[in-house]
């Protein structure tokens, strides 16, 4: 069976999306269309940018569920990557905390998706 390697996030203007990924993960997408847009990731995995309203079958269901978690290895880098997302202006739904698993916080991208920052398991 084929591993995962492509995360799809329905947004309501991907182009909107695209500026906000393109600054959040400083690189540039390899798909760029007025309703998808694809940013290729370290690690063979994409992170895709669907329009909402082409999405086809259409969810039955809208809001977030889920995260797209971030982990960052090394000693204070989850409190490095907090500020420099918070110098970026980004809209953080969580500050910077410790929780069970470590430190880490959640910033919201333009359509409401939680983006968690978190130090890999050891």
């Amino acid at each position: 069976m084929s591993s995962p390697n492509l995360i799809i996030l329905y947004v309501k203007d991907p182009g909107e999306s695209a500026s906000f990924y393109r600054n959040l993960l400083n690189r540039e997408p390899a798909v760029e269309a007025p309703n998808f847009v694809a940013f290729p990731l370290d690690g063979g995995f994409t992170l895709g940018l669907w329009r909402r309203s082409k999405v086809e079958p259409q969810p039955s269901a809208i809001g977030n569920r889920g995260e797209v978690a971030f982990m960052v290895a090394g000693e204070n880098a989850v409190a490095r990557q907090y500020e420099d997302w918070r110098q970026r202006g980004l809209p953080i739904a969580q500050e910077l905390t410790e929780l069970d698993f470590g430190p880490t916080f959640v910033v919201l991208d333009p359509d409401g998706h939680r983006l968690r920052v978190c130090e890999p398991d050891k």
